[in-house]
């Protein structure tokens, strides 16, 4: 406990509240006492200024742009390892040995396959279901198939991880070739994580696909962008429903479903339609600047500002050049980043949007780059699903492992309600 505290007077009488400093120095005051001494809660909407948990795994500074995995700086890792390495790092703690790598690819490789008798899930769903919807349900069946992957011990947290993420990929690809009538194409012991990935989805019988370093490579840089976040809606859910003692399995499936939400992964393919909208409209900038203004006009410029970000979201600035240069290698002619990079530009020299911080965030570009790939705007959240899985994994086990300060999530509230009134039989109702 910190020796350091802060007071808190209420009604006349002092309370010692302890300071708690992170070690990147983010401060707390800390108020697991204030109810039992004082009788007070906080009342805190969206939890803006409230710390749920420690947390050992990521670190952002909204204010100076700055994002770390494990102490890693995100355009290191974004520029030099592999989605399969960030994972190891996320999960484990450490980058992983070349040996330690391999290790885990063959571990993923051998667990690439879900069980045949899920595959005739996919049968019984709707034609046009969300893919977010098969997800998160195939999700939690797994645990009624790989019971074993239960633990939340340390010498299983390898293991889990690299099954769950190698099957999370395989039934988002089955998803997507259910959803277009399409054959199931099989993980193939040879291609990489994200080869494989893009090969599910494309490879057809009669049009076998070429797997393109340039798309694997980009595929590695947006799921390494997306691997975690910090307690975002969709890690909080995890943490809170594990917090129950739910399953991994459960626990994921829930965070899918948070992720599922317009305001949370859903934000690119927000931006895709926006972007379309201004194309249709014949690139009218000024119209749409002028309905992003107005207070009175429902319409926003998606993919600009963020809950935590009060500058350039340091990923942004990575998916950008990763747009221009891979729809540049695929030989894509796409008018929608000609239309981002004008809109950005105009925002970013408006004394409007400088003044509110509606800087590009992470999903501004990402979904031009998906649409390269060949990857449809009902898939988008199922790709941030893929990346995000890893932080998932981590935040959970974490949260397992902390059996000091492991509570059941329960938030409090502040009743608005009707006061106690008398019970009226039936009979005397009027």
């Amino acid at each position: 406990m910190s020796e350091k505290h802060a007071t808190l007077t209420i009604e006349g009488q002092n309370y010692q509240l302890p300071l708690i400093k992170g070690s990147e120095g983010d401060k707390a005051v800390d108020i697991r006492s204030l109810l039992k001494e004082t009788g007070y809660i906080t009342l805190d909407s969206g939890y803006m200024n409230t710390g749920s948990c420690s947390s050992a795994i990521t670190f952002l500074d909204g204010q100076k742009g700055i994002l770390n995995y494990r102490g890693y700086a995100i355009e290191e890792l974004a520029e030099r390892c592999s989605f399969v390495e960030v994972a190891y790092l996320l999960l484990i703690g450490e980058l992983p040995t070349r040996e330690e790598l391999n290790n885990f690819r063959s571990l993923m490789a051998e667990h690439a396959l879900i069980h045949e008798d899920m595959i005739h899930f996919f049968d019984h769903f709707p034609p046009n279901a969300p893919p977010m919807s098969i997800l998160s349900t195939m999700v939690n069946s797994l645990c009624n198939y790989y019971p074993e992957l239960n633990s939340n011990s340390d010498e299983a947290l390898l293991s889990i991880g690299a099954r769950l993420l190698s099957k999370i990929r395989t039934i988002a690809a089955f998803s997507y070739k259910k959803s277009v009538g399409h054959p199931l194409i099989y993980p193939r012991y040879d291609l990489s994580y994200c080869g494989n990935f893009v090969n599910m989805m494309f490879d057809k019988p009669v049009k076998p696909y070429v797997v393109l370093p340039e798309v694997v490579a980009t595929l590695n840089k947006l799921l390494i962008l997306h691997a975690d976040h910090e307690q975002n809606c969709s890690t909080s859910t995890v943490r809170l429903v594990g917090s129950a003692g739910v399953n991994l399995y459960a626990s994921i499936s829930a965070g899918i479903s948070a992720l599922w939400g317009p305001l949370h992964g859903g934000a690119n393919s927000a931006v895709v339609e926006m972007l379309e909208g201004i194309h249709r409209d014949n690139n009218d900038f000024g119209k749409y600047i002028k309905k992003a203004k107005d207070p009175n006009d429902p319409f926003r410029l998606s993919g600009f500002g963020h809950r935590v970000y009060k500058t350039f979201d340091p990923r942004a600035k990575i998916i950008k050049r990763a747009c221009e240069q891979t729809l540049k290698a695929l030989n894509v002619d796409d008018p929608l980043l000609e239309i981002a990079e004008k809109l950005e530009e105009i925002a970013r020299n408006d004394e409007y949007f400088i003044k509110r911080n509606l800087y590009p965030n992470v999903d501004f570009y990402s979904g031009i780059i998906y649409r390269a790939m060949g990857i449809p705007t009902n898939m988008f959240t199922v790709m941030f699903a893929m990346g995000r899985l890893p932080g998932w994994i981590s935040h959970w086990q974490e949260m397992m492992q902390d059996t000091k300060d492991r509570k059941i999530g329960r938030p409090r509230q502040i009743y608005t309600g009707p006061v106690k009134r008398d019970f009226v039989p039936i009979h005397e109702r009027v």
